[in-house]
């Protein structure tokens, strides 16, 4: 069964950003914040997975954000309103835990990760939370969703490496101010995996500062979503192995090892790289749209 890609639209100008709906409806019946869904474009493709970023039951959509970081994502880039996907397998993955909190959640999205924090802070909202945004990027042409944010959060912040908009620096000097100067009850992070490592090392008691519960999801490589396979396993520092597909993709921040999934992330790099370059030797005239 084909997916159809309904709406297309480009998110800020550094052209590297792209919002999604799908026309889904047995995957938007049952999805919740924390889900993912795996695609695979073409019947040479890879499957890649790729976080629930809204769902409308109703209509049966599913929405997805993606960034350009090698083939699969430039070649869905390339993908128009129309245009129909092969796979799209889900929702998997587990949803996140909802509950009214004692005291405020503090939702951090870095880059391309703001858009699963979204689904996260509108169902905590739901239920009486008060939430805390931090939205951060390189620069504020990677910022995006600043509204539908703001409309789900009793205080958003955004902060910006080259300050370009928001605070200048990196989402961590904001967290820490909060945290130091209120109880908070929960911390999510999403974002690249050096980002949520950094948020990690300042809830986790360590920095004189509180110890607060923390949730980052793991976008680690996933080929059946199932366990199966075991591409998603990441090891605990209490030598354990988890995987992230069927436990996650949100887990406990507080356990994960970040450095070896640092070092994990570079071993596939130079054979990325050479099918990214061959793609874009075979398609030079064609350009995200």
């Amino acid at each position: 069964m084909p997916y159809k890609i309904i709406k297309k639209l480009q998110l800020g100008n550094s052209g590297t950003l792209f919002e999604m709906d799908i026309y889904a409806p047995l995957i938007a019946k049952k999805a919740f914040a924390g889900n993912f869904i795996l695609i695979r474009i073409n019947e040479t493709g890879e499957r890649i997975p790729l976080t629930i970023a809204d769902y409308n039951r109703e209509v049966g959509i599913i929405t997805i954000v993606v960034q350009i970081v090698g083939k699969s994502t430039l070649l869905l880039s390339h993908q128009n309103e129309g245009d129909e996907l092969l796979d799209v397998v889900g929702p998997l993955g587990n949803r996140i835990h909802i509950k009214k909190y004692e005291h405020p959640i503090i939702i951090i999205g870095g880059g391309v990760g703001i858009a699963p924090c979204y689904p996260q802070a509108k169902e905590l909202k739901e239920v009486g939370n008060k939430i805390i945004s931090i939205l951060g990027a390189r620069t504020k042409d990677l910022i995006f969703w600043r509204e539908k944010m703001a409309g789900i959060s009793d205080k958003i912040i955004i902060s910006t490496n080259d300050g370009s908009e928001g605070i200048k620096g990196f989402v961590t000097e904001p967290l820490k101010d909060i945290i130091s100067k209120e109880k908070i009850s929960l911390v999510i992070a999403i974002g690249p995996m050096i980002m949520m490592k950094n948020v990690v090392s300042i809830t986790d008691g360590t920095e004189n500062l509180p110890r607060v519960e923390t949730f980052v999801s793991l976008n680690t490589i996933m080929i059946d979503g199932t366990g199966m396979c075991g591409g998603c396993r990441f090891p605990a520092k209490d030598g354990q192995i988890h995987f992230a597909c069927v436990e996650g993709p949100d887990v406990n921040g507080h356990i994960v090892d970040f450095d070896i999934l640092l070092n994990r992330e570079k071993r596939f790099a130079e054979f990325e790289e050479k099918s990214y370059d061959l793609y874009k030797e075979e398609c030079k005239n064609l350009k995200p749209r």
